[in-house]
């Protein structure tokens, strides 16, 4: 997986001025967890911007001003509810040896069937809740589509899972080609199509009991 670095520079004071004085001048409050302590460090709100404003994930490397690196992921973002700027940040940081989760987006590859026949692909989750060691964490999750018919359902089952865990239960659903009228006329069609030469030698004999069913008396 990918990483990116956020400069950091450690806070001393952690209170309600100290903070509003970071967020005027353009600063990001920040904490990281999962260490011997927590970690109170403060970053341009421009450098978030390839972690957070990204279909992508990444692992994050928070260099500090004294040399320390500090590898983590993103655990929670707090916006302004108006404004929608970066209010505050939490990681959690990270360590080769111990697995780590995180929610990993999901590729679809290829065209499905049913698509093409008419129907509608649905994706249900686009992303998926993963546990692996940081080494082992996909920048994402390969889905391949193209067999799938009309009324199919892909489940997580389907995906590799090697080197990850993937925290949902099997019967969870990544994606499902729904029908639609369209798709509904070309299967009838397709139908047809595949009785060849015996539905047209059938033809006329077909007929035959059409016109017997239009002569037949009505139900008493």
């Amino acid at each position: 997986m990918k990483s990116i670095t956020i400069n950091g520079s450690q806070r001393e004071s952690v209170g309600k001025v100290a903070t509003k004085a970071l967020r005027n001048a353009g600063k990001v409050p920040c904490v990281v967890y999962g260490g011997d302590a927590p970690i109170h460090f403060s970053a341009d709100e421009l450098a978030f911007k390839d972690l957070v404003y990204t279909p992508n994930v990444h692992t994050v490397v928070i260099a500090l001003e004294d040399g320390t690196s500090v590898p983590c992921v993103l655990q929670d973002i707090q916006f302004h509810p108006v404004t929608d700027r970066i209010l505050h940040v939490d990681f959690y940081q990270i360590f080769d040896d111990k697995e780590v989760t995180m929610y990993i987006p999901v590729k679809l590859n290829g065209n499905a069937k049913g698509v093409r026949n008419g129907g509608v692909l649905r994706i249900v989750n686009r992303k998926l809740r993963v546990k692996a060691l940081p080494g082992d964490l996909p920048d994402f999750i390969e889905a391949d589509i193209t067999k799938m018919k009309i009324g199919s359902k892909m489940y997580i089952t389907a995906v590799d899972q090697d080197k990850f865990t993937i925290m949902h239960p099997d019967n969870t659903v990544i994606c499902q080609v729904r029908t639609s009228r369209t798709a509904i006329a070309e299967e009838e069609e397709e139908e047809e199509g595949e009785e060849g030469a015996e539905g047209a030698e059938g033809a006329e004999g077909a007929e035959a009991p059409a016109e017997a069913a239009a002569e037949a008396p009505a139900d008493e």
